[in-house]
This record gives C-alpha cells, sequence and structure tokens, in this order.
C-alpha cells in the first residue's frame, strides 16, 4: 500500500493482493521504520460510519471506510473512493482510497501485482 500526503489531501494506492486482504478481512496495514518511531498507516471497514473517516494517533494514519461503499470493490471495476472531510477549523481534508495502477512510464518499482493500467490496453 502506497501513501501520499500534500497539504490537505491523503492518498492511499491498494495492490491487487491488497484489495483482496482488505475487502477479505476488513483491514489492512504497513509500516515505515524511521530512527527513533515507526509509521503506521492503515485501512479498515466499519459499520458504524456513512462515508470516509480518517484518524491520526500515536504514529499511526488510519483511513476508516464505511462497509456499504466497498461492496465487492475486489471484484469489480470500481477504481477508488474519494470524501471530502470538513474539519473543526474550517477546513477540508481530501480523502482519496484507490486501486493501484501499473505506470504508464518505465520504473524500477515492481509492479508486478498492481492492476493493469487501462490507457495501456
Amino acid at each position: 500500500m502506497k501513501i501520499r500526503i500534500k497539504g490537505n489531501s491523503i492518498r492511499y494506492r491498494l495492490t491487487q493482493s491488497e484489495v483482496k486482504t482488505f475487502c477479505e478481512i476488513g483491514y489492512f496495514e504497513e509500516q515505515t521504520q524511521f530512527l527513533e518511531n515507526t509509521l503506521v498507516y492503515s485501512i479498515k471497514l466499519s459499520d458504524s460510519i456513512q462515508n470516509i473517516e480518517a484518524h491520526f494517533r500515536s504514529n499511526k494514519i488510519e483511513l476508516v471506510i464505511s462497509k456499504s461503499l466497498i461492496g465487492e470493490w475486489a471484484t469489480n471495476e470500481k477504481v477508488g473512493f474519494k470524501y471530502n472531510y470538513n474539519l473543526a477549523n474550517g477546513k477540508i481534508l481530501s480523502i482519496l482510497i484507490e486501486k493501484d495502477f501499473t505506470c504508464l512510464d518505465n520504473t524500477i518499482e515492481d509492479q508486478s501485482d498492481n492492476y493493469p493500467n487501462p490507457k495501456l490496453q
């Protein structure tokens, strides 16, 4: 799972096996270790919310998405989910969760588990 953060936007990209695992068990996480701490970023399903929420506690970013939104995401053509979360300070946190497609250009990154890019077909 990849994470991209810029300003008040956060995006997760999941490979085919990560989407499958997430849809089957309702949770997936990755960790990045630094010298002093470990950053954990995760995604989980919930019955108790209607859309998508984002939390940051104890060095962990957690995106929570409603089970009603996911459906058969692992087997359908839906690319992802977007939600703009209104923060208490009046700002907006933009959240995007999507399937990870192969790149259009050459890269040294392993893309064997990425979804086929529809622009290459």
